[in-house]
């Protein structure tokens, strides 16, 4: 399976961001407050969910606090592509 990396962060408001890959795709992907609970409760603040951005070392999608995402599956969902080796 192919590694893909986050590279850019955009918040766009209203829990949607705009995301750029290693692979030159953009897409959009929005979450849900509801989703965020246990450890990504702190995303339910908007304040700190436009914190976003791509972790340097890891290519995820991450925020303070050793928050993350995993670059795949956010890939897939703002995408709608699967990753494939």
């Amino acid at each position: 399976m192919r590694l893909v990396r986050i590279v850019k962060v955009k918040p766009l408001g209203d829990y949607r961001l705009l995301l750029g890959f290693d692979d030159g795709t953009e897409g959009e992907v929005a979450f849900s407050p509801g989703e965020f609970t246990g450890v990504l409760e702190p995303l339910r603040d908007p304040a700190f969910f436009a914190q976003a951005h791509p972790d340097p070392e890891f290519g995820s999608l991450a925020w303070p606090g050793e928050i993350e995402l995993d670059p795949l599956v956010v890939y897939e969902r703002a995408t709608g592509r699967k990753v494939v080796g």
